[in-house]
């Protein structure tokens, strides 16, 4: 059985939050380390605010989540696919990038009944 994942307590996220705004504004890239701790801080919400096992969202390398209510998938692929990239999740989830326009840029790949994150984002 996988591991739930955890959000972060307020203050370690206000501290990560506060690094990675200043990375993507500078245009470097943030630490691997920030953007796993953000990743799978930002899927925990969200698994905590749409709980369920209908649609998984994948953001390799770092993490993936099973959430929104529906059928329950329990093997092979799922039914509803999200997947995207780390700096790509994190715009997000915290509302810097709106998902019809990560979308339609290519940046999110969602297949399936439900995979319209949309009614769930922002997070943070």
């Amino acid at each position: 059985m996988a591991r739930r994942l955890t959000p972060l307590g307020a203050d370690e996220w206000s501290t990560l939050s506060a690094r990675l705004t200043e990375a993507f504004e500078s245009g470097t890239d943030p630490a691997p380390a920030d953007l796993r701790a953000a990743t799978k801080h930002l899927l925990a919400l969200l698994d905590r605010k749409a709980p369920g096992n209908s649609v998984e969202v994948r953001v390799p390398p770092y993490a993936a989540v099973q959430v929104i209510p529906g059928a329950r998938h329990t093997r092979g692929t799922p039914p509803a696919v999200v997947e995207t990239d780390p700096a790509t999740w994190i715009a997000l989830a915290t509302g810097r990038t709106p998902w019809a326009e990560a979308v339609s840029a290519g940046r999110v790949h969602a297949s399936g009944e439900r995979s319209n994150l949309s009614p769930y984002l922002p997070l943070a």
